[in-house]
């Protein structure tokens, strides 16, 4: 089965549309390999985390920052298709 990212996102901090554009890119560049990007307001606020199955890709309280596409995309390449190019997005 295709793995599921999940996008966990506080609501009162407004970043519904910054996930909503993670989701966006995600989807497009991996269309054939996902099953789904779901995305899921956090009760807890600040929080933002992007997860692959059991695994957290992203926490922007440990980062110190938001991602850019380019890191999210490396990171779910290097787990569900590591022999894959990214293009530009690998420079």
């Amino acid at each position: 089965m295709k793995p599921t990212i999940e996008i966990e996102y506080c609501p009162k901090c407004g970043w519904l549309l910054r996930a909503a554009w993670m989701a966006q890119e995600l989807l497009t560049t991996f269309s054939d390999d996902l099953h789904a990007v779901q995305l899921r307001p956090s009760e807890v606020a600040g929080r933002y985390t992007i997860t692959l199955g059991e695994e957290l890709l992203w926490d922007r309280k440990r980062e110190g920052h938001f991602p850019e596409p380019k890191e999210i995309k490396q990171r779910v390449r290097d787990i569900i298709a590591p022999e894959r190019s990214l293009g530009h997005s690998d420079r």
